[in-house]
């Protein structure tokens, strides 16, 4: 096993273990899972999502649902396969009837984040949805930008160690087919960062 590897398996046994969260009695309640992240540990694309949905925590898995076949769909029209990128949520486990994510709850998962991006080392991070947008543009030197999803999304910005792009949350698309077409441009923007 990659030294990369036994960090990110170490990251996975923290979450798993982390009886500090609020979210972890709803967890152990439910028989879910933590969702910790899919895909190549060295991917050069790390998508970043807001906090699981119920698919998500019965299985472990993130984007598993109707999101994750948008957000598949999406790679395939571009051209990138699914197993060469990475993707997680800010939030390891998923808040209850699937309500956004509270301050207090991102703050206890975003360190696991963050080490998740120091580990992987993407030249890209898309975030899907505002929340992870909001996160990644203050931690990673970028609030002077932030603005709402609605006039970020599909813009390229320079961060420290990678290039960042807000994307709408897939599931944004299910529920308003309009954003559907705008999700894909803004995919065709994310290619030519590749």
């Amino acid at each position: 096993m990659s030294e990369r590897d036994e960090a990110l398996k170490k990251i996975k046994e923290e979450v798993i273990g982390l009886g500090a969260s609020p979210l972890y009695a709803e967890r152990m309640r439910n028989k879910y899972f933590p969702v910790i992240g899919e895909g190549s540990h060295s991917a050069e694309i790390m998508f970043i999502g807001e906090a699981p949905g119920e698919n998500e925590a019965k299985t472990g898995r993130p984007f598993c649902g109707r999101a994750g076949k948008v957000l598949d769909d999406l790679l395939i029209s571009v051209g990138i396969e699914r197993k060469d990128v990475y993707v997680t949520n800010i939030v390891k486990d998923r808040p209850p009837g699937n309500r956004d994510p509270l301050p207090d709850e991102i703050a206890i998962y975003a360190p696991f984040l963050d080490r998740q991006i120091e580990i992987i080392k993407p030249k890209i991070v898309a975030t899907l949805g505002r929340f992870s947008m909001q996160y990644v543009m203050t931690r990673y030197g970028l609030e002077w930008e932030l603005d709402s999803i609605s006039k970020l999304h599909g813009k390229v910005f320079s961060a420290k160690d990678f290039q960042f792009i807000p994307l709408y949350h897939p599931a944004a698309a299910i529920y308003n087919q309009h954003l559907l077409g705008t999700l894909k441009e803004d995919f065709k923007a994310l290619r030519t960062l590749i």
